[in-house]
């Protein structure tokens, strides 16, 4: 694969991204293997900007990995500052794995959703309310327009023994 071309103005924002951050992954002594690889390639999809700590004094050796990183994965150098590098590879397309995410939604249900209540008036001169209400996971809205819990609350069985 081949590095990716930053431009600067997004370099320099990426560094801003990357500040806070932490390292995700943590390169040894021993150097790069493929495990750091795949490591690094999990992050890299997970986060897209990411940091590396190389613990290891020779700075050639740590720009080297830099670079056979980029190299290997098609991530972009950000910064090499430290034992601490900064990468970054955009995330993929959304279009590839919305089959997957479409039916992880369908089995978990939809939450929360938002639903239109209609509260009548007491008295019929006046119009009726219409409210909007946002219904959690675990709530259910009653003929009546009340939100109730779909089931009821777990407790331990130290709580409910305490009296």
């Amino acid at each position: 694969m081949t590095t990716l071309e930053l431009t600067p103005a997004f370099r320099s924002s990426l560094r801003a991204q990357a500040h806070g951050l932490k390292p995700v992954v943590l390169i040894g002594e021993q150097g790069l293997n493929p495990a750091n690889l795949a490591e690094i390639e999990v992050a890299l999809k997970a986060h897209a900007l990411i940091k590396v700590r190389v613990f290891g004094d020779d700075t050639a050796a740590r720009l080297a990995m830099q670079h056979t990183i980029c190299d290997t994965l098609g991530a972009a150098p950000v910064q090499a500052i430290g034992k601490l590098l900064v990468l970054y590879r955009p995330r993929p397309k959304a279009s590839h794995a919305a089959p997957q995410d479409d039916a992880a939604a369908a089995k978990r249900g939809k939450s929360p959703r938002t639903v239109k209540v209609v509260v009548p008036s007491s008295s019929p001169t006046h119009r009726a309310k219409v409210k909007r209400v946002t219904l959690l996971g675990n709530q259910r809205l009653t003929a009546t327009g009340k939100v109730k819990r779909a089931k009821p609350r777990l407790t331990s069985v130290k709580k409910s023994s305490r009296g």
